[in-house]
C-alpha cells in the first residue's frame, strides 16, 4: 500500500515516472542494476537485509544514484547513519505527501534533505562539535553492532542472527561483547532487557 501511494505521488509530478519497484534489498539491488534510475526510495526495515546495507551496496555500485530514506523510524537514532552510509535524505511516512515530494525534489537537485529539526544535530555531527556525553549510547554502536541490537530486541538468538545476518557464530557472539561493552552491561540478560525495552520504544 506505501508503494502503491509513493507510485501514485510520483506519478502526480510531470518530470518524475517509477521505473521499478522491488520487495527486499536483494530484488532492489538487481532492479537498480537493470534499471539505473536517477533516485532510490528505501526503507531502513527490509526483509532479508538492512536498508542500511542497502544504501552501502547501491553507492558502492552505483555510485551516482541518489538515495532518500522513507521511514517510519524516529529521525533522530538513524538520519546520522544514512548519511554516513550514503543517502541524501531522511523523511519520515508521517510527514505527507507534500513534504515527501518536496525531499524528491531537493534531493535530486543535489541537495541534503532532513527536517529542521535535525539541520543544526547533522551540522553538529559532521562539523565535529557533537557533545559525545549528551547522546544515547546506542549512538556509540556500529552500523552492524546496531542491526545485531534490534534483532536481540526481536527476540532472535545467537544462530538465528547469524543466519540472518550471513555472519558466523563467533562473529555474531563478539558483536554482542562489543554492545555489552559500549552500553555497560554486565550480562547477556541484562543486554536482552535493555534490546526489548529499546525496540519496544521504538514502536511507541
Amino acid at each position: 500500500m506505501m508503494r502503491e501511494g509513493l507510485a501514485q505521488l510520483i506519478a502526480n509530478e510531470p518530470a518524475w515516472a517509477v521505473c521499478g519497484e522491488a520487495g527486499d534489498a536483494h530484488e532492489a539491488l538487481d532492479k537498480v542494476a537493470a534499471l539505473k534510475p536517477d533516485l532510490v526510495l528505501t526503507d531502513i526495515s527490509l526483509p532479508a537485509k538492512s536498508g542500511l546495507e542497502l544504501i552501502k551496496d547501491v553507492q558502492a555500485m552505483h555510485p551516482g544514484v541518489f538515495i532518500l530514506v522513507l521511514s517510519m523510524h524516529d529521525e533522530s537514532l538513524y538520519v546520522e547513519r544514512v548519511l554516513r552510509a550514503g543517502a541524501r535524505g531522511y523523511v519520515m511516512k508521517q510527514e505527507g505527501g507534500k513534504k515527501i515530494a518536496q525531499a524528491i525534489r531537493d534531493v535530486l537537485d543535489g541537495k541534503i534533505s532532513v527536517s529542521e529539526k535535525m539541520s543544526a544535530k547533522i551540522l553538529e555531527i559532521f562539523s565535529g562539535r557533537r557533545d559525545e556525553a549528551a547522546g544515547s549510547p546506542v549512538e556509540k554502536l556500529t552500523d552492524r553492532e546496531f542491526e545485531v541490537l534490534q534483532l536481540i530486541g526481536q527476540g532472535l538468538d545467537t544462530k538465528q542472527l547469524a543466519e540472518k545476518l550471513c555472519l558466523s557464530t563467533k562473529t555474531v557472539e563478539a558483536h554482542r561483547a562489543n554492545i555489552k561493552t559500549k552500553l555497560k552491561l554486565a550480562t547477556m540478560s541484562e543486554l536482552i532487557r535493555y534490546a526489548v525495552r529499546w525496540v519496544e520504544s521504538e514502536k511507541s
